[in-house]
C-alpha cells in the first residue's frame, strides 16, 4: 500500500507540474487565461525642473492608461498597461538615463518622452539606437524630429510655428521694437530665432538681443541694459522654472528694475507657477504662445478635463497634459496593432519593435487635441497655436485679431 501511494503521488506531482508549465506557456499569448502586462513609459521632470508640465503630463498618462484598462480591446486580446516613471528632472543627462532605463525594460512598448526639448533631443540617440517608441508631447524644437529617425514623434507644434505666430501677434498687438533673451537652451534659441526672423521682416526692430543660462538667478546687467534701450516687448525664449529657464524670475527682476513693458515667450511660460515666480504684479499683462487651444476648446476636451478631476481630484489639466494624453494613446493604440497582426508575445520583439513604430507612423485617431495623425518626420498633422495673456492674475485664452 505505500509503494502504491508513493506511485499516485508521484503521478499527482507530474501532472501538476505539466499543468503549471502549461499555463506558463500559455502566458500572454492571447490564447491562455492569463493577462499579459506591457509597460508604458512617462519622462518628464516631477522633481525639479518644469514640474508643472511633468507632473501633469504623468497624471494625463495615467488617465490613458486606466481607460486602456478598461477597455474591451484589452480585455479581447488579454492586455494590461502599466505606467514606469521617469524623472529627467529637465535636465539632458537624467533624461538620457531615463531613456537608457526605458530601452532596457523588455516589457516596454514605448514612452510619452520628454517635456524640454534639450533632453528630448538628448535622449532620442538612446531610443534611436534601440529602435523604441518615443513620442515627446511637449518639446517644440523642430530638430528633435530634423535627425531622421523613423521611431521619434510628437505630438505637439513646433518653434518654427510657435515662434513666427507669437511675432504676427505681437506686431497685430502694436509691439514696434523688441529685446530679445533666450536662456541658451536648444528650446530657447530656437524659438527667439524663428520670432526674430518674423518680427524683423513684419517691419520691427531689434534693440537688445542677449543670452542667459540656465539655473541664472541674477539679472541685473540684463535688466539694465534693457531698460535703458526702451523696447516696446520683451521676448524671452526658455521657461518658467527657476532651475531652468528661470522666466519667471527675469520677469520679477525687469519689473523691480524698472521696465514696464509687457514680456512675452512661448509655451516654456505658459503655467500658472510662472505668475506665482514673477508675482501677480509683475506677471499681469505678460503674454505666451502655447500649440493647441484651451482644453475647454478642444474637440474632445470637457470629456477629458472631467475624467481627469475624477481621477485627481483638485487637479486641472496643465496645457500639454492633452498632448501627453493622445502620445500615449498612440502607443496604446500601436500595441493593440501589432498584437492582432504579430500575436501578443511578440509585441516586444525585434520584429514587434518595428511593427509598433509602424504602427505610430500609421496614427489616425480622434483624440483629445483633434486628430492625431503624424507627418513622414513625425511631427502632427494637426498644428494650432494660441497667444495667452495674464488678466487678473491668471492666463487667459486671447482671440485672433
Amino acid at each position: 500500500m505505500k509503494k502504491n501511494h508513493r506511485i499516485v503521488f508521484g503521478v499527482m506531482a507530474a501532472l501538476l507540474t505539466l499543468a503549471l508549465i502549461l499555463t506558463g506557456c500559455g502566458s500572454g499569448g492571447g490564447s491562455g487565461s492569463t493577462t499579459k502586462t506591457f509597460n508604458v513609459g512617462f519622462g518628464g521632470p516631477i522633481t525639479q525642473g518644469d514640474v508643472a508640465f511633468g507632473q501633469g503630463g504623468l497624471r494625463a498618462v495615467q488617465l490613458a492608461i486606466a481607460n486602456a484598462n478598461k477597455s474591451q480591446e484589452a480585455k479581447d486580446l488579454k492586455i494590461q498597461f502599466k505606467v514606469i516613471q521617469g524623472d529627467d528632472q529637465s535636465l539632458a543627462d537624467v533624461g538620457t538615463t531615463v531613456a537608457n532605463q526605458f530601452v532596457s525594460d523588455k516589457s516596454m512598448v514605448g514612452a510619452v518622452a520628454h517635456f524640454n526639448s534639450t533632453v528630448s533631443i538628448a535622449a532620442s540617440k538612446v531610443y534611436h539606437e534601440n529602435n523604441f517608441v518615443q513620442i515627446s508631447y511637449g518639446s517644440t524644437n523642430p530638430a528633435l524630429t530634423q535627425q531622421g529617425f523613423k521611431n521619434v514623434f510628437r505630438t505637439c507644434a513646433t518653434d518654427d510655428l510657435q515662434g513666427p505666430t507669437g511675432a504676427n501677434r505681437a506686431t497685430a498687438l502694436g509691439f514696434k521694437s523688441v529685446a530679445l533673451i533666450d536662456d541658451s537652451s536648444p528650446y530657447g534659441q530656437g524659438l527667439v530665432a524663428a520670432f526674430k526672423d518674423q518680427f524683423v521682416k513684419n517691419g520691427g526692430t531689434v534693440v537688445y538681443q542677449a543670452s542667459t543660462q540656465q539655473k541664472q538667478n541674477d539679472f541685473t546687467a540684463v535688466v539694465t541694459k534693457i531698460a535703458s534701450v526702451k523696447p516696446d516687448l520683451v521676448y524671452f525664449g526658455g521657461t518658467y522654472a527657476p532651475d531652468t529657464g528661470a522666466g519667471a524670475l527675469l520677469c520679477k527682476q525687469l519689473k523691480s528694475g524698472g521696465v514696464t513693458v509687457p514680456m512675452m515667450g512661448g509655451d516654456g511660460l505658459y503655467a500658472p507657477e510662472f505668475i506665482s515666480g514673477a508675482g501677480a504684479t509683475a506677471a499681469e499683462g505678460s503674454y505666451a504662445t502655447c500649440p493647441g487651444m484651451p482644453v475647454e476648446l478642444l474637440p474632445n476636451g470637457k470629456q477629458f478635463a472631467a475624467d481627469y478631476t475624477a481621477m485627481f481630484p483638485g487637479q486641472q489639466p496643465a496645457p500639454f497634459d492633452a498632448y501627453a494624453y493622445d502620445a500615449a494613446n498612440a502607443i496604446i493604440n500601436a500595441t493593440y496593432s501589432v498584437a492582432k497582426d504579430l500575436g501578443v508575445n511578440k509585441v516586444t520583439s525585434p520584429a514587434g519593435k518595428d511593427a509598433l513604430i509602424k504602427a505610430v507612423a500609421a496614427s489616425n485617431f480622434d483624440g483629445v487635441t483633434g486628430k492625431v495623425s503624424f507627418d513622414s518626420k513625425g511631427d502632427p498633422n494637426n498644428k494650432v497655436i494660441t497667444l495667452y495673456k495674464v488678466v487678473n492674475g491668471k492666463w487667459e485664452a486671447q482671440a485672433d485679431k
